[in-house]
């Protein structure tokens, strides 16, 4: 059921939210959609088809900066760049966490204080765990800890 408001000719919501979108909303997006992928499509194909392919050792050589490579491109030890990645989602959820707790500080109060709080005691309590183990030490390592507390 859609009211009509007397001051303007807008559609007032029902008091559950938002109104669903019409028909002719939903067709719109589908066209615009389908005009999309299609010609996306003619796109990829014509670059395919009208392309022209050639393949040389020139264009295979790895390329930097203009200059010939030297050397091997392999590190002394190897960089886990998925703890990268793990720690980049970790604190990039933490962020969107805290942000929003920010913007809403005045409605949540002490409540959502120490909710923020403690969200972030977890986190960081997690990361000196991971500190401790070694899940930060990417180099050399400089020394070999012992398990179970003695050195043989």
């Amino acid at each position: 059921m859609v009211l009509i408001a007397a001051s303007s000719n807008l559609p007032i919501a029902p008091s559950g939210g938002e109104l669903p979108p019409d028909f002719t909303a939903l067709l719109s997006l589908a066209l615009y959609a389908a005009i999309a992928v299609f010609l996306i499509g003619v796109l990829l194909l014509l670059a395919r088809f009208l392309g022209h392919r050639t393949s040389s050792p020139l264009k295979k050589a790895p390329y930097e900066c203009g200059l010939e490579p030297t050397g091997q491109a392999k590190l002394g030890e190897p960089v886990p760049f998925y703890l990268v990645a793990i720690f980049f989602i970790v604190f990039d959820v933490e962020m969107i966490f805290v942000v929003s707790w920010a913007v809403a500080f005045h409605q949540l109060g002490w409540a959502g204080f120490w909710q923020i709080t403690f969200f972030i005691v977890i986190l960081f309590a997690g990361l000196a765990y991971l500190w401790k183990m070694g899940g930060l030490d990417w180099g050399p390592r400089m020394h070999v800890r012992p398990r179970g507390g003695r050195e043989s």
